[in-house]
């Protein structure tokens, strides 16, 4: 478990990392959602899918320095995204995040312990 933070303030305090294949394929499906301070950061991913799923997610795509290219808002099931150029990997999260966190394009985030 890992923690997501922009600057000082932890914006998600349980976050998983999928690096391998199967956890990076598996992704979010059979979960039945997620809770405020829960998220999923795929690596060596630049567009996701939300096929077979049963609720929406938000998702912010990052480089390889986690400065944020592209927000991406209540995605609903059985979507397809097409890759974000630039994008190294995904943080998959709650519908409604990227709002409350206040997150920008442009920010620079942080995973820590």
């Amino acid at each position: 478990m890992a923690k997501l933070m922009k600057t000082d303030k932890i914006l998600l305090s349980d976050l998983q990392i999928a690096q391998t294949m199967w956890p990076r394929m598996k992704g979010l499906l059979g979960t039945r959602g997620l809770a405020d301070e829960q998220g999923l950061w795929i690596h060596h991913c630049n567009s996701i899918h939300t096929f077979f799923m049963n609720y929406a997610i938000d998702c912010v795509f990052v480089d390889r320095e986690m400065k944020v290219k592209a927000l991406k808002k209540n995605i609903v099931p059985h979507r397809l995204l097409m890759p974000i150029w630039g994008a190294d990997s995904v943080i998959e999260m709650k519908a409604g995040q990227i709002e409350r966190l206040g997150l920008q394009q442009g920010d620079l985030l942080y995973v820590g312990a």
